[in-house]
This record gives structure tokens, sequence and C-alpha cells, in this order.
């Protein structure tokens, strides 16, 4: 009698493809029309999947959105290094800033915002940004400087950010900057 060896799901395969042409397909798509046109027949059409395909892993449009946007946001690359925890900081918050006052990011967090009743998408986005500004502290710490503690800085410097974007109050990079400042005990 041959023993069965349980399945073993293969990371990058059949599912990962269809994630990642779907995700561009969303991407591609808003270049070229409003959020509010996109369909899963529309994007099933582009991406070679059926509609139920969609359906199934995502369940609606919005829930897709939010998923393509956590990718989105996503960096490739490390926070800038300036040499100071103060720099860092305000390099990081003036690219945080302008990324989520950008057309497609005011986009990306309002669909975030839509699917908050699933606890994953809010979580998967402040996970990415407690890394980033992670990196920053760890990287001061290891230069010898102190720094505030991460959860400090999402309450200090990414709320007020992502609270000013969702509500239509885009801030100017002298904002962000303001805000470091605070950070540091000043007044913006």
């Amino acid at each position: 009698m041959t023993a069965k060896v349980p399945s073993q799901s293969r990371p990058g395969g059949r599912s990962a493809r269809i994630q990642a042409t779907v995700y561009q397909t969303v991407k591609d798509l808003l270049e070229t029309m409003p959020r509010e046109d996109l369909s899963f027949p529309l994007i099933a059409t582009h991406a070679g999947v059926t509609p139920s395909t969609l359906y199934r892993r995502w369940g609606d449009v919005q829930q897709l959105l939010a998923d393509v946007a956590i990718e989105i946001i996503r960096p490739s690359v490390q926070p800038a290094d300036t040499g100071t925890l103060r720099g860092d900081l305000e390099a990081w918050a003036e690219q945080f800033l302008e990324e989520s006052a950008s057309p497609l990011g005011r986009t990306m967090l309002n669909d975030m915002a839509a699917v908050s009743h699933n606890e994953q998408i809010p979580c998967a986005c402040v996970n990415i940004v407690r890394e980033q500004l992670g990196v920053i502290t760890a990287r001061a710490e290891a230069r010898g400087e102190a720094a505030p503690d991460v959860e400090v800085l999402l309450d200090m410097l990414v709320t007020p950010i992502v609270y000013r974007v969702l509500f239509g109050l885009t801030p100017d990079v002298g904002y962000a900057v303001g805000l470091v400042g605070r950070v540091f005990g000043g007044k913006s």
C-alpha cells in the first residue's frame, strides 16, 4: 500500500501567476478608465481568466482593488538613508505624502478604507508602513541616535497625512516636514 503524500501548495505556481496577471490588468485598466467602470467581467476578459475565478478569490471588485492597493504601496527599495534620523524621516514623510496624495494613491487609500471591515487589508497596509519606519529607526539606533517608537511615528506622521488625503485636505510637502519637526519637539 502506497502512503498518500499531502499536497503542498507551490509558491509561484498557477495561482500566483493568475494573481500577478489580475493585479497588472487592474493597474493597466486604472490608467485608462475610472475605477467605477471596473467590473469582474471586464477585468476577467483583459486578464484572460473567467469572472468566476475573480469572484471566488476576491468576492467583489472593491476587495480586489484593495488587494491591488496593497501591492502598489509595497515598496521595492529600502527608505532613503540621509545619515540622520530626522533626514530619513523627512525624506520618508515627503515620499509617503506625495504617493498618498497622487491620484492613484488617493484612489488606493479610498479602496482600502472602503474594505475596512476586512481586517487583513488595513493590517497589511499598516504593516508595510511599520516595516519602513522600523528600518529607519533601527538604522538611527545603529548610528547611536535615540529613535521614537514606531507606533509613535505612525500616530504623529502617518495618521495625519492619511486623514488629510482621505478627506480631501491635501497637504503639501512642507506639511510633512512640519510633522517630522513635531516628532523632534518643534512646532510646524
